[in-house]
C-alpha cells in the first residue's frame, strides 16, 4: 500500500497554489511509494476521519487534540508542523498515541531574527512617523522626531534558543550590550555571542529593548506580565515575535496608553486575528503586524522542504531529525 500524505490546505494561496513555492514538493519524489494531495478542505481543527486517511500530514494553523488522535482506526504516524511552534498541538497525546511531531526550527531562525531586527530599527528609527511626515508635507518638523541609537544601548531577550542566539548573532554589532531570561540558557554558548544570561526581572529592568522570542508552553503562558512591564523604562520598547499568549495583552496595552514605555513592535496577538477594536490598532508608538513579518519565499521554502522531508525519511524507515516528542521511538 502506498505511504499517504495530506497536506493542510491553509498553505495554499489565494491562486490555490502552495504559499511555499511548488520546488518543495519535489522532495516527496525521493519515495516513489508515496502519494500526496491537499486535504479536501480547511479545517481548524484536525478531524479523528482526516487522520484515518493519511499515513503523514503536513500541518500548519490547525490545532491537533488529543480528540484528533484517539480513534481506533486512526492511521496517521507523523505529523511535520510548518514552522518552529507547537502549542497546537496536543504533544503528550501524540507521544501516547505513537505519532510522531516534527517541526522546523533552522529554517525559521534566520527569517525571525531579520524580522526582529526590522520591528527595532523602525521602532528606534521613527519610520513609519517620519514616512507621515513626508506624505503630509510636514518636512520641517522631522527635528522633532529624532530617533534612538542603539550602539549605547543594551538588549534583552526573552528566550535564548535558536532564534534568540541568531538575534544576538545579527545584532552584536549594533547594541553596548546583549542580556538574556532562558531557565534553559547554554551560559557558555550565549557568552560566545557576546550576551550574557540574567533573571528575566533583570532583562525586563535594564534592556533598552525587550525582544520576547521563546516558544509557548504551559510554563511561559501570560510569562510577560503587568508585574514584568512595570521594570520597564519608559523610553524602553517592547517587541513580540514569539506567540501572543506568552504577553499579557491587557497589560501591555495599559502601559502603552500610559506612555510607561515608549512603543511596542508586535507581529503576534493573543487573539488571531485581532479584534477591530483593539485598542493597539489606534497606538501610533505601536508597529503591527500579521503574524507574517518573517515570512519570505526563502523561509517558506527552507519550512516546507525541511517539513515534507521528515514525512518522506520517515516514510522510508529513518528517523527524521527535527522531532519533537522523541520518547515516541522508545521501545522501538
Amino acid at each position: 500500500m502506498k505511504f499517504k500524505v495530506g497536506i493542510s490546505r491553509d498553505v495554499l494561496d489565494a491562486r490555490g497554489e502552495p504559499s511555499f513555492g511548488r520546488a518543495a514538493l519535489e522532495v516527496l519524489k525521493a519515495n516513489p511509494d508515496l502519494e500526496w494531495e491537499y486535504l479536501p478542505e480547511r479545517i481548524s481543527e484536525l478531524t479523528p476521519d482526516t487522520a484515518s486517511r493519511y499515513d503523514g500530514i503536513y500541518i500548519s494553523s490547525p490545532k491537533v487534540t488529543r480528540a484528533s488522535l484517539s480513534r481506533a482506526d486512526r492511521r496517521v504516524k507523523i505529523l511535520a508542523r510548518h514552522g518552529v511552534g507547537y502549542d497546537s498541538v496536543d504533544v503528550p497525546a501524540t507521544t501516547e498515541f505513537g505519532v510522531v511531531l516534527t517541526n522546523t526550527p533552522i529554517a525559521i531562525r534566520r527569517p525571525m531574527a531579520v524580522a526582529a531586527l526590522t520591528l527595532i530599527f523602525a521602532l528606534t528609527s521613527r519610520l513609519f512617523v517620519k514616512d507621515q511626515l513626508v506624505r503630509e508635507d510636514r518636512w520641517l518638523d522631522r527635528t522633532s522626531h529624532m530617533g534612538v541609537g542603539l550602539t549605547t544601548r543594551t538588549l534583552g531577550l526573552i528566550g535564548a534558543g535558536g532564534i534568540g542566539q541568531e538575534i544576538m548573532s545579527l545584532a552584536r554589532p549594533f547594541f553596548r550590550r546583549m542580556i538574556a531570561a532562558d531557565p534553559y540558557g547554554d551560559a557558555a554558548r550565549i557568552a560566545g555571542l557576546g550576551a550574557a544570561l540574567a533573571p528575566i526581572e533583570t532583562v525586563m529592568a535594564e534592556s533598552d529593548i525587550v525582544v520576547c522570542c521563546c516558544l509557548l508552553t504551559d510554563e511561559t503562558r501570560h510569562l510577560v506580565d503587568a508585574a514584568k512591564f512595570a521594570r520597564m523604562k519608559p523610553t524602553s520598547f517592547f517587541v513580540n515575535i514569539a506567540r501572543g499568549p506568552v504577553v499579557d495583552e491587557p497589560a501591555l496595552i495599559e502601559v502603552l496608553q500610559a506612555g510607561r514605555i515608549a512603543g511596542a513592535g508586535l507581529d503576534v496577538f493573543e487573539r488571531e486575528p485581532i479584534a477591530a477594536d483593539n485598542p493597539l490598532k489606534g497606538m501610533k508608538n505601536v508597529i503591527l503586524t500579521p503574524h507574517a513579518l518573517g515570512w519570505t519565499d526563502e523561509c517558506f521554502h527552507d519550512m516546507a522542504s525541511t517539513g515534507l522531508k521528515s514525512i518522506v525519511d520517515f516514510s522510508l524507515g529513518k528517523r527524521p531529525v527535527h522531532v519533537v516528542n522523541p520518547d515516541v521511538f522508545a521501545g522501538r
